[in-house]
């Protein structure tokens, strides 16, 4: 099975991680397993990896490029949501660090019978995860006009959406929307043509829009933060790569939050809250792909990394 997915920002993910050859480390998105080889490469027999992706696909191809580092690696077929669970089953209650690459990846891009991709026609599926019960066909067929209106303008940030929502329910009252280019021609119609000249493909918002709502992406990546810092050793780092600016938001205001020692409102003579600083924030502006990564993987153009340190 071909698993192709580029690595983004690797060195800097991996410098920023500070391993230790004894460490406890978690990569929560696997993928193609690129940053997942370069830190069980530096790791003793002693370390351990445990690598965490909701694909299976993932992890049948992970099983063989990674085999060389024998039970120093521990692959978990599971969101990064269940962090906290899945290590504990294992026996593991303390970590180093913590890396996330969120978004789609390459591969499930490329897999055109997936449904990610507005590029290429096939069933609408767009699940990480196949054991999940929801699909795209599921969104764009039963979700009402006002759901679809709030899901594309939220997560796809859509100019566009409201028409766009409009003409989805008003096609699908005469036949279901099966595939891809179905939708696709779908949202050309609910777009001016005139707004559609310039600027990236028609259906790339609105498909980036359905695929966070199929996988709740933006709902797990608080939890997976807050149970990552609750569980790492002082001196552990995470590292979250984001692509959008939706999730890098996300991160930066959960990081903002955690590096917080009080909440309570200014007025109040005295804290009241009892919350306490959890971490320090490594990079106060995320770090930036560079223009020669950008050239060799033009997938990385959006890329964001953050960095925070467990206190």
């Amino acid at each position: 099975m071909e698993f192709n997915h580029v690595s983004v920002l690797l060195n800097e993910c991996i410098d920023n991680l500070n391993i230790k050859s004894n460490g406890v480390y978690v990569d929560c998105t696997m993928g193609g397993a690129g940053h997942s080889s370069e830190i069980a490469k530096r790791l003793s027999e002693t370390g351990k990896l445990i690598c965490f992706d909701q694909d299976i696909n993932a992890i049948n191809v992970a099983r063989e490029r990674l085999k060389e580092f024998g039970d120093r690696v521990i692959l978990v077929h599971s969101n990064f949501e269940n962090i906290k669970t899945e290590l504990e089953n294992l026996g593991i209650y303390k970590i180093d660090g913590v890396l996330a690459d969120l978004g789609v990846s390459s591969h499930q891009l490329d897999e055109a019978s997936r449904g990610f991709s507005y590029m290429n026609d096939a069933p609408l599926d767009m699940r990480m995860d196949n054991r999940s019960n929801i699909s795209a066909w599921d969104v764009v067929n039963t979700y009402s006009e006002e759901e679809l209106y709030r899901i594309i303008k939220d997560y796809g940030e859509e100019n566009w959406s409201k028409r766009i929502a409009k003409f989805i329910v008003e096609y699908r009252e005469a036949e279901e929307i099966r595939t891809t280019y179905e939708l696709v021609d779908i949202i050309k119609k609910a777009i001016p043509k005139k707004a559609r000249i310039d600027g990236p493909h028609p259906a790339k918002r609105t498909f980036q829009a359905i695929r966070i709502e199929v996988n709740n992406e933006l709902g797990v990546i608080n939890k997976m933060i807050q149970d990552s810092v609750s569980i790492m050793n002082k001196g552990g780092r995470i590292c979250i790569i984001t692509f959008h600016s939706l999730e890098d938001r996300i991160v930066k205001n959960e990081f903002k939050y955690l590096n917080q020692e009080c909440i309570c409102p200014p007025e109040l003579p005295f804290c009241q809250c009892d919350k306490k600083r959890e971490i320090k924030i490594i990079t106060r502006k995320p770090i930036l792909p560079s223009l020669s990564e950008i050239d060799n993987n033009p997938r990385a153009r959006s890329a964001k990394l953050r960095v925070a340190e467990k206190i």
